[in-house]
C-alpha cells in the first residue's frame, strides 16, 4: 500500500504536465513577455548596481577584442610563473637544508677545538708526570681530532660554496618573477571579471525562472478549476458504470449456473466412460494374463521336443563317432564335415522358404491391386493413355520373367540326416508364424490399403497420399530390387546420352580420362571411429580444349561415411585444375572401398577411394639363429628383432614351439564357434524368441550366412591343400615335449608392441651336454588377423676334461669368528697329467681358503682340496654380491684354471651365515622413582638374532632386583623374542645404577644398564591394598584408610628421614594428599584431598559404587529398538491391507508381510544404530533392567595414586594449586568384586528413572511402582527422606519385604512454580540400597503475540462497508492451553466506567478513551474470530478481527483481553479505526471535535442526495511564525497534512487495506496574521 501511495504523485504530476502542455496557448496571456518582466527587473534595481553592469560589459567587449596571439602568450606566461614558482620552492627548502648543515658543521668545528684544547692540556699533564705511554696515546688522539677538523673546514667550504650558488640562483628566480608581476595581477584581475560577469549570468537566470514559476502556478490554479468539474462528471459516470455492472453481474451468474450445470453432466459422463474403459482393460489384462500362461505351455512342449530330439541327435553322434574310430579314421574331422553340410542345408532351406513366401506376397498383391484396379475403371473409365503400360504391369512382366528362369531346387536329403541335425528352424518358424499371424487382425486392414490409382485425383477432398506400409520397406533389399535397377540404368544412360559429347581439335577425338587426380587414389589410412578426416583432391584438365566437370557422388555403401564438397568451376581451360574436398568420418570399423564418380564433358571418370582400418603388420628380421660352437658352461646371447609397421598395436608372446598358448586356443576356438554357430544359438534361441525379433534378425542373419558359407569353402580348400600331418593344428591340446634349457628367451618375452615400432628380444644359449642343440620357437598375438610367426635356433656345445662331480659345498648354518671345513674332489678325463690353480674371488680371500693353491692332477684320476672357511663380521661388506643380507645366504663362487683351457671349471661354496648375538631391549631401563612401600615392575625382551637356538641366563643380580619368568634362565630358539619382567624394589632412599648380564652358552656377555632412585615418602598409608565385600549393582560399599604422617623429628638417628634419593630431607610440618581417580572407574574417595600434621593421621573412607557399563546397556536395547520398529511397521503395512482381506488368504498376507518385515528391518537396523538411546528412555531403562536380572558376579581390581605436596592445603593462595611432587607418590589397591542386586524394579520395564512428564502449575500427578524382593530371605526395607517442601511426597511405605514379594509404592508430585525438579528416593536393605530417581516439570502457560506494540490499527473504512486483519497467538509450552478472546465494550463493567467524567476533560494530552465510539444499530464494532478454543504445544492459532463501523467518526476503538485458562489474562490488544463517508479524507489538522459522540439522533440522509447537503468541512490549521532575532531571518512555519484515498474494491480478508496518501506541506513565511481558506480536492487516477 505504501507503494502505490508514493507513485500516486508521479502519476499526478505527469497528468499535470500534460495538461500544462494542452492549456499552455488557452492561459497564458499573448501580450506576456519575459523579456519585458527583465527589464524591469533591471529599473528596479539600484543605479549603482546598473553601472557596475555596464563596466563589466566595457571589460567584456575588450577581453573579446583579443587575438588568438594573445591567449597563447598569455598560456605560456602562465606556465612560466607556475615554473617559477615551483623552483622558487624548490631553491628555499635547498637553501634551509644546506644552512642546517653549515651549521651543524660549525657546531661540529668548535666541539673539536673544545676536544683538542682538552687533549692539549692532559698531554702537557702527563709529561709533566713522565707517563709516556698516555702521552702517545694522547699525541695521537690529538692528530685524530687535527685531521677531522681539516674534513669539517673543507666541508665547511664546500658548503659555503653550495649556499652562495644557491642564493644566486634564488635571486634570480626573484628577478624573473619580478618581470612578471605585471602580468599575475592583470590575470587575477581578469579572473576577478570573470567571475563577476558569471554573478550577473546567474542573476539573470534566476530572475528568468521566478517569472516561469508564477507562470505554472496560475496554470496550476486553473487545472485545479477544470479538475472539479470533471470530477463531478466522474462521479456521475461511476455511479452509472456501477449499476450497470450490478445488471450484468446477474446476468452473468444466471449463465454461469447453467454453464456449470452442463459441465458437471458432462464430467459425469466422462467418468462413466473412463469406468467403462478401464473394465475393458482389466478384461483385456486377464485375456492376456490366460494367453501368456498357455503360450508358456506351448512352449514347454516345444522345449521337452527340443531336447528330447537332442538327445538321440547326440545319442547318434557319439554311435557314429564310435564307429569312425574303429575304422581308424578322424572323428572330429567328420563331425566338423557333417555340422559344415548340415548348417548349409539349413541355411538354403531357409533361404527357399523366405523366397517363397516373398514371391507370394508380391502375387498377392498384384491381385489385390488388379481387383481394385477393375473397381475404378467400372467407376472411373479411363480416357487416355491407355496404350502406356503401367507400374503394376511392369511389376507383373518382370516376376514373371524371373519365375521362368529360376527354378525351385529339391530337398533330396534323408530324414535320418534331418534328425541328426536337431530340429529344423522353418517347422518353428511356421508354427509360431501360424499363431501370430492368425491373432493379427489388423493385418488385413493394412493391406486393404495398397491398391491405390496411378494419379490420384487431387480434386478429391478425403484424398491422402499413399504411404508403404512398413512391412514393405523392411523386406525391401537394400538398393532396391532388380528391377528398381535396371530402370535406374536405363534413366542413367538415357540422361548421359544427352550430356557427354564427343571432344574433337583439329580432326583429332579426345579418348581417354578427361581429368586426372593429385593422387590418384584418396587413400585414408589408420582411421579412428568417431573422428573426422579431410583431404583435398586437385583435378587438372588433360582435354585438348576447354571441358567442364560436376560431381555424380560417391557410391552407395560409402554415402554414410564420406562427404564430398565440390563447387563446379565452370569451364575450365586445358591444363587448369580445381580442388575438391573429401571429408570422411568413419562410423564402422571396416575397410571401406570405393569411387568418387564425376561427370565431364567428354565423358565420365571416377576417383578411387580407399579407407584402411588400423592393422598389425608383424615381422621378423631373421628366422635361423646360429650360435656356432661354445664350449659347456659358457653363455651367449642374440637379438631377434619383432617389428612392427602397422598402425595398430597388439600383444605378443614369446614361446617354445612345443608349448600351448591361450591364444591358439582362441583363435581355435573362434574358428569352431563360428563353424557351429547355427546349430548351437539359432536354431535353439530362435525357437525361445518372438517372432518379432526374427523379423528384426532377418536381414542380419542372411548376410552371417553368406559369410560363412564363403568361409566353409575357404576352409575346404585349405584342407585340401594342407599336408596330412597339419590337420593336428586344430586340436586345442598339444603334448608339450621335453624342456629345452639350454637355448632360452631372455628377460623380454611378452608385452605390448605399439604402432610403428619394434622390439628386440634376446635369445640365450647356454650348452649343458655336449652336442647339436636345435630349438624352434614362434611368437603369438593376441589380435587373432596376426599369424603366428616361427623362427629356428642351432648351436654346437663342446664338453671339457676337467669337472668337479659336486658343484656345490653347502656349509649349512656357520656363525661369525667360528671355523668351518669341508673338502672338494676333483676329477679328470683326460689322459695326461694337468696343472691346476685354485682361486678365491678376492672379496672373499680374507674369509674362504683352499689349500693346496696350485696342485697335479694325474691321467684319469681325482684330487682333493681341502676348504677352510671362517667368517668374520665384516663378510656382508667385503662379500658384495655374493652376499644376501636379508636372507644371510653366502653363494661364494671358487674357479679351478687348467692349463691349455681357456674355460675355467667352477663350483659354489654355499653357507647361511648367522650372527650368535642376542640382543636386550630396551637398551636402558629407567625404574624412574620407587618409593619403599612397593615395587616397579617392567618388562624387557630378549631377541635371537641367530638362526640356531641359544641357551641362556642372568646372572649376579642385585639382592634388590628379580627378574622372571624361571629366574631369568632358558633356552632361546632362532629370531625368537622372550619377555621377561624385571622386578625393582628398593629398601632405603638413594640413587641406584647397575647392570643385568645376560650370558649365552658361547660366553658372550649381554649387558642391560638400569638406573633407578629410591624415594622415602613423607606420608604413608595404614594399608595399600583394600578388599570390598560383594557389592550389588548401583550400590555402595564403604571402606576406611588411614593416611599417617610419621614424620617428627629432622636429627633422629634412629628413623629414617622422608627423602627423594640422595637429595635433602623433606621439611617437618603439615603434609597434604590427594587421590586421583582414574577416568569412569565406580570408585568415590571422600575426601580425596586434606593436610596431615606429624604425628596425625587422617581417616579416608573409599566408597565402591558398581554399575552396569553404557556400550553393554545399549548394545542390549538395540533389540528392544528393532522389535519396536517392526512393530510399527507392520502396523502401518497392514492398515492399507485391511481393506483387501477379503480377496486374499491368511497364507498368502502372512508371507507377503514377512517379506516387508525382511526387507524393512535391514534400515531400520542402521537408523536405530544411529539413534543416541538417552538414559530416560524406556528402551534404555528395559535393557538395564534385563541385565541387571542376567547379572553374573564379577571381580575388577584398581589402582588409585595418591600424590603428596609439603604444605597446608589452606595457606594456597586462591585457586593456585600445591607444588605435588610425582615421585612421592603412594598406591593404593583396591579389590572390587560385583553381584546382582536383590531387590528390583517390576514396574515401568525395570525402569529405576520415573519422569512425571510436564505437569501443570498447581495440578498433581501420581505414579505407581511395583519393587520385587529376588534374594532368597526376607528384607527389611527403610526409605530415605524426600525434601518436605518439594513436589514429591510417597503416600506409602512398608517395612518388610517377603522374599519373592512384590510391594507397590505411590509416589505424587505437586508444583508450586515452573520449575525442574530432581530428587532421589533410596530404598535401604541389609543386602543393598535401590535408588530410584524421580523427575518432572512444572509448566507454566506462555503464548507469544504477532502484533507489536500491542496496538492493531484498522485504518480508514467507509461507513457501512468492512475490514478485516488477522493475528496469530503461539503456544510456546509444553501444555495444550484453553483460551477464551474478551472485549471491554462487551464487559459488564463497562457501565461503571462511563458515569465517570470524560478522558479529555479530565487529562487534555489523553483524548480518548479504551472503549471509544461505537456503532448506532447496537452491534459490536469490532469482532473476532475464534472466540473460544485449545491451542496445542508448539501450534499456532489464526484470529480474524473485523472492523464494521455504521457512521463516520475518527475515534472507533476498544480492547481485546486474550485470556488463559478462565482466569489469567495474557495479551491485551488496543483495537483502533476510523469511518469516513466518502473516499478521501485529511489528516494532520488541529482538532475542531471532542471524542465523545453526543447523545442526539444522526440525520441520515439518501446518498443520492448526500453531495447537494453536505457542506465542506474545515480543517484548522494553526502556523506559528516564530522570531528570536531581528538580524537573522526566521525559518517559514510548516505544517504536514495527509491527503488519503480509501480504496472500494473488496477487503483483504488477511490485513486492513491501507488507504493511499498524499502529502501536503504548508508553509508561512514572514509575519502574516491572517485566516486562509485551503481546499483539498483529489482525484483518484488509478485503481490497485
Amino acid at each position: 500500500m505504501e507503494d502505490d501511495g508514493s507513485l500516486l504523485p508521479e502519476d499526478e504530476l505527469l497528468a499535470d504536465a500534460l495538461l500544462l502542455e494542452d492549456e499552455r496557448d488557452e492561459l497564458e496571456d499573448p501580450e506576456f513577455d519575459i523579456k519585458c518582466l527583465l527589464q524591469e527587473a533591471e529599473d528596479d534595481v539600484d543605479p549603482g548596481h546598473s553601472s557596475s553592469v555596464k563596466e563589466l560589459d566595457t571589460d567584456a567587449d575588450k577581453l573579446k577584442k583579443k587575438t588568438a596571439e594573445d591567449r597563447t602568450q598569455a598560456f605560456h606566461l602562465r606556465q612560466n610563473l607556475s615554473a617559477l614558482d615551483k623552483m622558487h620552492e624548490e631553491q628555499e627548502l635547498f637553501t634551509e637544508k644546506m644552512r642546517g648543515e653549515l651549521r651543524a658543521c660549525r657546531q661540529r668545528r668548535d666541539l673539536i677545538d673544545k676536544q683538542q684544547e682538552a687533549v692539549a692540556a692532559e698531554i702537557a699533564t702527563e709529561e709533566e708526570a713522565g707517563n709516556m705511554a698516555a702521552v702517545g696515546r694522547l699525541q695521537a688522539v690529538s692528530r685524530r681530532l687535527f685531521a677531522e677538523l681539516e674534513n669539517e673546514r673543507d666541508l665547511q667550504s664546500r658548503t659555503e660554496a653550495v649556499l652562495k650558488e644557491s642564493e644566486n640562483t634564488m635571486w634570480h628566480i626573484e628577478i624573473q618573477e619580478g618581470r612578471l608581476e605585471a602580468f599575475r595581477t592583470a590575470d587575477r584581475e581578469e579572473v576577478e571579471a570573470t567571475g563577476r560577469r558569471l554573478q550577473v549570468r546567474a542573476a539573470e537566470q534566476l530572475c528568468r525562472e521566478q517569472e516561469a514559476l508564477g507562470k505554472v502556478e496560475r496554470n496550476r490554479l486553473l487545472r485545479i478549476r477544470k479538475s472539479l468539474n470533471t470530477q463531478k462528471e466522474l462521479g456521475l459516470r461511476h455511479q452509472k458504470l456501477l449499476e450497470d455492472a450490478r445488471k450484468n453481474h446477474k446476468v452473468a451468474v444466471r449463465f454461469l449456473k447453467a454453464s456449470l450445470g452442463r459441465i458437471r453432466e458432462q464430467e459425469k459422463k466422462e467418468e462413466m466412460e473412463c469406468h467403462e474403459y478401464m473394465r475393458r482393460r482389466m478384461d483385456a489384462v486377464v485375456a492376456l494374463k490366460g494367453s501368456i500362461s498357455a503360450n508358456r505351455d506351448t512352449l514347454r512342449k516345444f522345449q521337452a521336443w527340443d531336447r528330447a530330439k537332442a538327445e538321440l541327435a547326440e545319442q547318434r553322434v557319439q554311435a557314429e563317432k564310435k564307429a569312425i574310430l574303429a575304422q581308424g579314421r578322424d572323428a572330429f574331422r567328420h563331425l566338423v564335415h557333417q555340422r559344415r553340410r548340415q548348417e548349409l542345408e539349413a541355411q538354403k532351406r531357409a533361404f527357399e522358404e523366405e523366397q517363397k513366401l516373398r514371391k507370394q506376397e508380391i502375387i498377392s498383391r498384384i491381385l489385390k491391386e488388379e481387383a481394385e484396379e477393375e473397381k475404378r475403371k467400372k467407376q472411373h473409365p479411363p480416357t487416355s493413355a491407355r496404350h502406356r503400360l503401367t507400374l503394376r504391369d511392369k511389376t507383373w512382366n518382370y516376376i514373371s520373367d524371373f519365375c521362368k528362369k529360376t527354378t525351385v531346387p529339391t530337398n533330396t536329403y534323408t530324414l535320418d540326416y534331418e534328425a541328426a541335425a536337431g530340429p529344423g528352424p522353418s517347422r518353428l518358424l511356421e508354427v509360431v508364424s501360424s499363431e501370430l499371424i492368425q491373432g493379427d487382425p489388423g493385418a488385413s486392414s493394412e493391406e486393404e490399403t495398397l491398391a491405390e490409382p496411378e494419379i490420384s485425383g487431387l480434386w478429391n477432398e478425403d484424398y491422402k497420399p499413399y504411404q508403404v506400409p512398413k512391412e514393405d520397406v523392411d523386406r525391401k533389399p537394400v538398393g532396391g530390387t532388380k528391377m528398381d535397377k535396371d530402370i535406374l540404368e536405363r534413366t542413367v544412360e538415357r540422361l548421359r546420352s544427352r550430356v557427354v559429347h564427343k571432344q574433337v581439335v583439329w580432326g583429332r577425338e579426345f579418348q581417354g580420362r578427361p581429368f586426372n587426380s593429385k593422387p590418384e587414389l584418396l587413400h585414408f589410412q589408420d582411421f579412428d571411429i568417431g573422428k573426422v578426416y579431410k583431404k583435398k583432391i586437385t583435378l587438372v584438365n588433360t582435354t585438348y580444349t576447354i571441358n567442364y566437370c560436376k560431381l555424380v557422388g560417391v557410391e552407395e555403401h560409402l554415402r554414410d561415411f564420406i562427404h564430398v564438397d565440390f563447387d563446379p568451376p565452370g569451364p575450365l581451360s586445358a591444363g587448369m585444375s580445381c580442388e575438391v574436398l573429401v571429408t570422411f568420418k568413419p562410423m564402422i570399423n571396416k575397410d571401406l572401398e570405393g569411387n568418387i564418380s564425376f561427370l565431364a564433358q567428354t565423358g565420365e571418370f571416377s576417383v578411387p577411394l580407399k579407407c584402411s582400418t588400423k592393422k598389425c603388420s608383424l615381422s621378423l628380421d631373421k628366422e635361423l639363429i646360429d650360435f656356432g660352437s661354445y664350449v659347456v658352461g659358457e653363455t651367449t646371447s642374440r637379438t631377434i628383432t619383432l617389428t612392427n609397421v602397422g598402425g595398430l598395436g597388439t600383444t605378443f608372446k614369446f614361446l617354445p614351439a612345443s608349448e600351448p598358448c591361450e591364444m591358439d586356443d582362441s583363435q581355435s576356438a573362434l574358428k569352431l564357434s563360428s563353424l557351429l554357430t547355427y546349430e548351437d544359438k539359432s536354431l535353439y534361441d530362435k525357437a525361445a524368441t518372438s517372432f518379432s525379433e526374427q523379423q528384426l534378425e532377418g536381414t542380419e542373419s542372411s548376410q552371417a550366412d553368406m559369410q560363412s558359407r564363403k568361409e566353409l569353402e575357404k576352409l575346404d580348400k585349405e584342407q585340401e591343400e594342407e599336408q596330412p600331418a597339419e590337420p593336428e593344428r586344430l586340436t586345442t591340446v598339444i603334448p608339450p615335449s621335453e624342456e629345452q634349457t639350454e637355448i632360452t628367451l631372455g628377460e623380454v618375452t611378452e608385452g605390448e608392441i605399439g604402432p610403428f615400432s619394434s622390439i628386440k628380444v634376446p635369445i640365450v644359449f647356454t650348452p649343458v651336454v655336449p652336442g647339436d642343440v636345435q630349438a624352434r620357437f614362434k611368437v603369438t598375438f593376441k589380435n587373432p588377423q596376426c599369424p603366428t610367426l616361427h623362427f629356428r635356433v642351432v648351436g654346437v656345445a663342446i664338453d671339457v676334461p676337467v669337472w668337479v662331480p659336486k658343484p656345490s659345498v653347502d656349509l649349512k648354518i656357520c656363525m661369525y669368528d667360528r671355523l668351518y671345513q669341508d673338502s672338494v674332489l676333483v676329477h679328470t678325463r683326460s689322459k695326461a697329467a694337468l696343472r691346476l690353480k685354485f682361486e678365491v674371488c678376492k672379496e672373499l680371500r680374507a674369509h674362504l681358503e683352499l689349500l693346496p693353491k696350485t696342485g697335479y692332477i694325474q691321467a684319469q684320476s681325482s684330487y682333493s682340496v681341502q676348504l677352510k672357511f671362517l667368517p668374520r663380521h665384516s663378510l656382508p661388506e667385503d662379500a658384495g654380491r655374493y652376499f644376501d643380507k636379508e636372507t644371510r645366504v653366502l653363494e661364494a663362487p671358487m674357479t679351478i684354471w687348467v692349463a691349455d683351457q681357456n674355460k675355467p671349471v667352477g663350483f659354489t661354496v654355499h653357507a647361511i651365515v648367522t650372527t650368535s648375538d642376542l640382543e636386550l631391549s630396551p637398551s636402558e631401563v629407567d625404574f624412574g622413582y620407587c618409593t619403599i612401600y612397593e615395587a616397579i615392575r617392567t618388562e624387557i625382551s630378549l631377541h635371537n638374532h641367530s638362526l640356531l637356538p641359544q641357551e641362556f641366563g642372568f646372572v649376579r643380580l642385585p639382592k634388590f632386583v628379580d627378574v622372571q619368568p624361571n629366574d631369568g634362565f632358558g633356552t632361546i630358539l632362532p629370531l625368537e623374542t622372550l619377555q621377561f619382567c624385571v622386578i625393582f624394589q628398593p629398601t632405603k632412599a638413594e640413587e641406584h645404577r647397575f647392570q643385568l648380564t645376560c650370558k649365552s652358552e658361547i660366553n658372550r656377555c649381554f649387558k642391560l644398564s638400569c638406573r633407578a632412585v629410591g624415594v622415602h615418602p613423607p606420608l604413608e598409608l595404614s594399608h595399600y591394598q583394600i578388599k570390598f565385600a560383594a557389592t550389588a549393582l548401583y550400590d555402595t560399599s564403604v571402606a576406611t584408610v588411614y593416611v599417617i604422617n610419621s614424620h617428627l623429628s629432622m636429627s633422629s638417628p634412629t628413623h629414617s628421614k622422608p627423602r627423594i634419593g640422595s637429595e635433602d630431607a623433606s621439611p617437618m610440618g603439615p603434609t597434604s594428599f590427594e587421590f586421583l581417580l582414574p577416568p569412569d572407574s565406580p570408585i568415590t574417595i571422600s575426601p580425596s584431598v586434606g593436610t596431615v600434621w606429624p604425628g596425625k593421621r587422617c581417616l579416608v573412607q573409599v566408597a565402591f559404587r558398581p554399575v552396569l557399563p553404557e556400550k553393554l546397556i545399549r548394545q542390549e536395547a538395540l533389540p528392544l529398538l528393532n522389535k519396536e520398529m517392526e512393530t510399527k511397521s507392520f502396523r502401518k503395512n497392514m492398515a492399507p491391507q485391511r481393506k483387501d482381506l477379503h480377496g486374499l488368504s491368511f497364507s498368502v498376507l502372512r508371507a507377503q508381510n514377512r517379506d516387508k518385515l525382511f526387507k524393512v528391518s535391514v534400515p531400520h537396523v542402521l537408523e536405530m544404530r544411529k539413534r543416541e538411546l538417552r538414559p530416560s528412555s524406556d528402551e534404555y531403562q528395559a535393557a538395564r533392567a534385563t541385565l541387571l536380572r542376567a547379572f553374573q558376579a564379577k571381580f575388577d581390581t584398581f589402582v588409585v595414586p595418591c600424590v603428596v605436596a609439603s604444605g597446608d592445603i589452606k595457606d594456597r593462595k586462591g585457586s593456585e594449586p600445591l607444588s605435588f611432587s610425582p615421585h612421592n607418590t603412594l598406591y593404593l589397591e583396591l579389590w572390587c568384586p560385583t553381584v546382582a542386586p536383590s531387590v528390583v524394579v517390576t514396574s515401568h520395564k525395570g525402569k529405576t528413572i520415573f519422569n512425571f512428564g510436564d505437569v501443570a502449575v498447581g495440578h498433581r500427578s501420581i505414579k505407581k511402582i511395583s519393587i520385587q524382593n529376588v534374594s532368597p530371605e526376607d528384607l527389611a526395607l527403610d526409605f530415605s527422606l524426600l525434601n518436605p517442601n518439594g513436589p514429591f511426597v510417597l503416600l506409602n511405605h512398608s517395612s518388610l519385604l517377603r522374599a519373592g514379594g512384590t510391594q507397590v509404592l505411590v509416589l505424587s508430585f505437586s508444583p508450586h512454580e515452573s520449575i525442574l525438579a530432581q530428587e532421589t528416593l533410596d530404598i535401604i536393605t541389609k543386602r543393598g540400597t535401590l535408588t530410584l530417581t524421580l523427575m518432572g516439570t512444572g509448566v507454566a502457560s506462555m503464548i507469544t503475540c504477532s502484533i507489536e506494540g500491542s496496538v492493531l490499527n484498522m485504518g480508514y473504512v467507509i461507513a457501512g462497508e468492512s475490514v478485516s486483519s488477522g493475528f496469530k497467538l503461539q503456544n510456546n509450552s509444553l501444555l495444550p492451553i484453553k483460551f477464551s478472546m474478551h472485549l471491554d465494550s462487551l464487559s459488564s463493567t463497562r457501565g461503571r466506567g462511563q458515569q465517570q467524567l470524560p478522558q479529555f476533560l479530565s487529562s487534555p494530552s489523553q483524548r480518548t478513551e479504551v472503549v471509544g465510539t461505537q456503532n448506532l444499530n447496537g452491534q459490536s464494532v469490532f469482532s473476532v474470530a475464534p472466540v473460544k478454543g485449545v491451542m496445542d504445544p508448539g501450534k499456532t492459532q489464526d484470529f480474524t478481527v473485523t472492523f464494521s463501523p455504521d457512521h463516520e467518526s475518527l475515534y472507533f476503538s476498544d480492547k481485546l483481553q486474550v485470556v488463559l485458562f478462565e482466569k489469567k489474562i495474557s495479551h491485551q490488544i488496543l483495537l483502533k479505526g476510523a469511518a469516513c463517508q466518502h473516499m478521501m479524507f485529511v489528516e494532520g489538522g488541529d482538532p475542531l471535535d471532542v471524542p465523545v459522540e453526543s447523545l442526539t439522533a444522526i440525520p441520515v440522509f439518501d446518498p443520492r442526495h448526500r453531495e447537494e447537503a453536505e457542506e465542506l468541512r474545515p480543517i484548522l490549521v494553526t502556523l506559528d511564525y516564530i522570531q528570536f532575532d531581528t538580524d537573522t531571518p526566521a525559518p517559514p512555519a510548516t505544517r504536514e497534512l495527509q491527503v488519503g484515498c480509501i480504496r472500494t474494491t473488496q477487503p483483504s480478508p488477511k490485513k486492513p487495506d491501507h488507504p493511499l496518501m498524499v502529502s501536503a506541506l504548508l508553509q508561512l513565511r514572514g509575519d502574516v496574521k491572517e485566516t486562509y481558506k485551503v481546499i483539498f480536492v483529489a482525484q483518484v487516477l488509478t485503481g490497485p
